[in-house]
């Protein structure tokens, strides 16, 4: 990737503090801070590892050079890292030094290998719990060791070695290195916080500068007797040797090398982007990370550290913060840094050596104590992977970082399948009628469970099953059936229920073909009632997955159309209507929907009702008789349930809570996906659910309409704008060429072209649903347009204006079709700065 030149003019900095410099000159004033920085932290860390203490600065001056010129992220800046720390120095003491460079090279090779294979986002689909779990137990293992060193003694082997050695080691202190060590904290604590004019000019200098040198000159000035940096002739630094040692321990280290690394190199991408997102507005921003080419970059710098006899190479978030802040333009600053570390291996020997050890193992431990960030411990609190967290970092620190990062996987995984596996089933009697509540997934795991409860339920009585989860497997269900057959044969009465008391479905008979199960334990309210009340008849009972105000008879000669057989087209039995009549009906699609949306129809089975020879007489209707065959059933079916609530709305007019605006396309089914009713939803619908900007080209004036009647006449709580996998609209978008004929259709999709060009664009948040990437091109513009169009919709002056007062919410929802799931898209971008669309259950 290239750099663009940028113009020599300036920007505001941030927080106001007057205009920020473009071009080379902010470049170099920037690689100057970021230099101070990685000056002392590269001693501090190759001090830490245990290796030549000249390997740090090589480390730090390929990072800035290879990694700055060949990464995906413009404004990061590489070098040796304390997330590589502990494992840099296990392996220095089991392979030695030069085997641990050439293992450098090794995992820079792999790497490459990753890169290419173009795996770098799906690495970031690890759980962030075990990635901070991971740092935090690589942060607590780092400060126990550089402990021991500021109290003047040696480290141990281990962590827990350090933690058993602690005792001794605060029974023989040596005060000079405390002393020492103190003042370092005590800079690297309070340089921040210097108030006045005379701190905002300190704090210029780098506090980890500042510090390193307050320590060293005490130390010079008083005379202490204390270890320093000695750093040897460079004719004399080591180089890599060939991997001596055990295989399968050599695959173990290079896969450590690469995992570590490349984690931490693609979060400090991330967070490098969102500092920059926050700090400068949009065209005053560099590219967003390519992640693949950052995982390249990062791996050619680990062979040319290896090849050079330095560290491990990662990204550093703290040199790419300072970077961020001192005002860098692009890749310029990274490299220059590495420049300036190279000079001053050269020519600054001579004050390097003066500087303790005790000063830089003291500027480690604050690094390492950072690592364990509290921000983070927020977070997987928050969405409740405090376990998962804990215990990698424990297996970290006891064990070592594959070892914990297996173990954080294994916890991870267990607590998904507890939370899947764990059921709450209880019962109540109220009012002469028990109440069974399930909450939970009803796996044959809480069959035993299930079946205790409902065998106390005394024969005659009525019972209500509230079923509050997402799933039934087939032993579960055929528990629940089997009891309900029992005791509807004793004559008792039967409700099922969602959660909070809404029917999932009702029906005349017993047993119904409802259904099956490996389905959702309750469908949303109003689907099984044509009203859209979820109500269930007084006194009737109601039969597991039974559909509504549908005949159930009529249902049962096909079992693959269900709860929604007026209202499908895709079965098998549809094809052969025309060489067997006798199996197609008089019914449209969308007979019995309250609020159908007017769905394609399809030829359903007879009911008990009609004469068997009207049924074979003719074919599936289409046109206008398919048309009058569904009115037709919706008077028959449907209207004498909502007549009274259409009448109601007729006298008191219609007061929607939201205006919903979708795709055209005949699979949307707006009144079943969010199970709504007559009056709930303002609708809107187009062809690749677009929204043109107010000024737009060819804009239509019939969506802005609508959009303003919505908002300032009925005064709609919330808009949402809802896309649907398989759009034709984007697909057309995506192999549309610029030369063919200009048609309606073409000039309408003109309004889609902003999403096609957010899809390809880095200067915005990615968009993909929780827990995968996206299929395909398609799915991935489906979603990116989602994001587009509200974007416009915040353009209509109607829609800005309630948004500024806070009384309007706008929403994007995605619909997967063959899932039949539903997505909603969450506030804000996920740690991966990503728009993210979570999936929808029955407890939402």
């Amino acid at each position: 990737m290239t750099t663009a030149a940028t113009p020599p003019s300036t920007t505001p900095g941030p927080d106001g503090a007057g205009p920020r410099p473009k071009g080379l000159h902010a470049d170099l004033s920037a690689s100057v801070a970021v230099f101070l920085i990685a000056l002392p932290l590269s001693l501090g860390i190759a001090l830490a590892t245990g290796a030549p203490l000249q390997a740090g600065l090589v480390a730090a001056a390929v990072g800035g050079i290879v990694a700055g010129r060949l990464g995906g992220a413009p404004l990061q800046v590489s070098g040796p890292t304390a997330g590589l720390t502990v494992v840099t120095a296990g392996l220095i003491q089991h392979y030695g030094w030069r085997t641990t460079c050439a293992i450098t090279v090794l995992a820079g090779c792999c790497q490459l290998g990753l890169a290419f294979l173009r795996t770098a986002r799906s690495a970031l689909l690890v759980s962030p719990a075990i990635m901070h779990g991971m740092l935090a137990g690589i942060g607590v293992t780092i400060a126990l060791a550089q402990l021991h060193i500021v109290l003047g003694g040696t480290p141990q082997s281990s962590a827990v070695a350090n933690v058993l050695g602690l005792p001794a080691q605060l029974a023989d202190l040596h005060p000079a290195a405390l002393g020492v060590s103190a003042l370092t904290l005590c800079v690297l604590l309070l340089w921040p916080r210097i108030p006045g004019r005379a701190g905002r000019a300190l704090r210029k200098v780098p506090a980890a500068l500042a510090a390193v040198a307050a320590a060293t000159a005490l130390a010079a000035l008083a005379g202490l007797d204390l270890p320093r940096v000695d750093l040897p002739s460079w004719s004399s630094h080591a180089l890599p040797e060939l991997p001596q040692g055990p295989v399968l321990g050599i695959v173990a280290a290079v896969l450590t090398i690469t995992l570590v690394g490349s984690v931490e190199s693609l979060m400090s991408s991330v967070a490098t982007d969102k500092l920059i997102a926050s700090e400068r507005g949009t065209g005053d921003r560099p590219p967003r990370a390519d992640l693949d080419r950052e995982l390249r970059g990062q791996g050619a710098a680990n062979i040319a550290s290896g090849m050079l006899g330095g560290l491990p190479v990662a990204a550093v978030a703290v040199r790419s913060a300072a970077n961020v802040k001192s005002g860098a333009v692009s890749r310029k600053s990274a490299m220059l840094h590495g420049l300036w570390v190279v000079l001053a291996a050269g020519l600054l020997v001579p004050v390097l050596d003066l500087i303790p050890l005790a000063a830089l193992a003291a500027l480690v431990l604050a690094v390492g104590i950072q690592v364990v960030s509290i921000t983070h411990l927020r977070t997987v609190t928050r969405y409740r992977e405090v376990l998962v967290y804990a215990a990698t970092i424990v297996a970290v620190v006891l064990g070592g970082v594959l070892e914990g990062v297996a173990v954080g996987v294994a916890v991870a995984v267990a607590l998904a399948m507890h939370r899947l596996a764990r059921t709450r089933i209880t019962l109540d009697e109220t009012d002469g009628f028990h109440r069974v509540r399930a909450r939970g997934q009803l796996t044959f795991l809480a069959v035993p469970r299930l079946s205790r409860v409902l065998n106390s339920i005394p024969h005659e009585g009525h019972a209500v099953i509230e079923l509050d989860g997402s799933f039934i497997d087939h032993a579960a269900y055929e528990i629940l059936q089997d009891w309900q057959d029992t005791h509807l044969a004793h004559g008792g009465s039967v409700e099922l229920t969602g959660r909070g008391g809404t029917a999932i479905s009702r029906g005349g008979q017993a047993r119904s073909t409802g259904a099956s199960p490996g389905t959702a334990a309750g469908a949303q309210p109003g689907q099984g009632s044509p009203t859209g009340s979820g109500r269930a008849p007084a006194g009737g009972s109601t039969a597991i997955g039974g559909a509504g105000g549908h005949r159930g008879e009529g249902r049962g000669a096909h079992q693959c159309c269900r709860p929604w057989t007026p209202w499908q087209n895709h079965c098998d039995h549809r094809a052969l209507s025309a060489t067997h009549p006798q199996t197609t009906a008089h019914l449209p699609a969308g007979g019995a929907g309250g609020a159908g949306e007017g769905r394609e129809a399809a030829g359903t089975i007879p009911s008990a009702a009609e004469p068997r020879d009207a049924a074979t007489a003719s074919p599936r209707r289409r046109g206008a008789g398919q048309l009058a065959s569904g009115i037709s059933a919706f008077q028959r079916d449907t209207a004498p349930h909502v007549r009274d609530e259409l009448a109601r709305l007729a006298r008191e007019g219609q007061r929607p809570s939201q205006l919903f605006l979708t795709c055209a396309d005949s699979r949307l089914v707006t009144s079943m996906i969010t199970a709504s009713g007559p009056g709930d939803l303002f609708t809107v619908r187009n062809v690749g659910n677009l929204v043109p900007p107010p000024g737009a080209e060819a804009t239509d004036d019939s969506v802005a309409a609508a959009i303003e009647y919505a908002v300032d006449v009925l005064k709609v709580d919330s808009i949402t704008v809802c896309g649907h996998s398989g759009c034709g609209a984007m697909q057309a978008l995506l192999t549309s060429h610029p030369g063919a004929p200009m048609t309606p259709l073409r000039r309408w999709l003109r309004h889609g072209l902003p999403s096609l060009e957010r899809m390809a664009s880095r200067h915005h948040a990615w968009a993909r649903i929780a827990g995968r990437l996206p299929a395909d091109a398609v799915e991935q513009l489906c979603l990116t347009n989602v994001v587009q169009q509200l974007d416009h919709l915040r353009a209509h002056e109607s829609v800005a204006r309630r948004l500024a007062e806070g009384t309007l919410e706008l929403h994007g929802m995605y619909f997967h079709v063959g899932e039949a799931q539903a997505y909603l898209l969450s506030e804000g971008e996920d740690f991966f700065d990503c728009r993210v669309f979570d999936s929808v259950g029955q407890n939402a």
